[in-house]
């Protein structure tokens, strides 16, 4: 039996791009037995203001937490020069286009590395259809999807639903739809995590 594994995150949330590395090696440990699907979730979705890079929560956030953990894990990361912070809606509706085209997980790890890596402002369409072709995807077909709004009514009831089940943090794992755990987790606990949900349902 596969176990699946709903995974919601935001495209700007460091903790989110952090957790990227550790669960791609705890999949590829699990050899085939988890399967990831990649959930939206918003933040600050429209109208709430994102923050601003000069803002004390982000200075603050950065020093403290986010670059000590990042170059313990060794991981390159920046506190992207983009402010206000994009919103992450649209970004999210070529995630289901991308899902759909067989490359949600590169699409995903390009949303992470083009904000926190690149500095892209992944809040334009722009922006989101170049990372697009980089993964594979027809650059084309995609930014139609984004115009004529293809992905909204789904998009927006994956984000209605992931609030109504009472996620409220990023990242967090949901184990074949029931079982869920919040946080940043090392590769080690993913996999003894996938392995017991495994167990228990077998």
């Amino acid at each position: 039996m596969t176990l699946k594994v709903q995974v919601y995150s935001d495209y700007v949330c460091p903790y989110c791009f952090l957790a990227d590395g550790p669960l791609a090696e705890a999949v590829a440990e699990m050899d085939g037995e988890v399967e990831i699907e990649w959930m939206p979730f918003e933040l600050r979705p429209h109208p709430t203001p994102t923050l601003e890079v000069d803002g004390d929560y982000l200075q603050s956030g950065w020093k403290k937490n986010v670059y000590p953990m990042a170059e313990k894990m060794g991981v390159r990361i920046v506190l992207p020069n983009v402010s206000p912070q994009p919103y992450t809606r649209l970004a999210f509706e070529g995630s289901l286009f991308a899902r759909d085209n067989g490359k949600a997980w590169e699409y995903n790890s390009r949303m992470f590395t083009a904000f926190f890596q690149d500095e892209l402002d992944i809040g334009k369409v722009d922006v989101l259809t170049e990372c697009a072709v980089e993964v594979g995807l027809d650059g084309d077909a995609f930014r139609k999807a984004l115009d004529d709004g293809t992905y909204k009514e789904e998009c927006g009831a994956l984000l209605q639903n992931a609030y109504q089940i009472g996620i409220n943090s990023v990242p967090t794992f949901v184990l074949n739809e029931r079982f869920a755990v919040p946080g940043m987790l090392p590769k080690e606990t993913l996999v003894e995590v996938f392995k017991e949900q495994l167990a228990a349902v077998n």
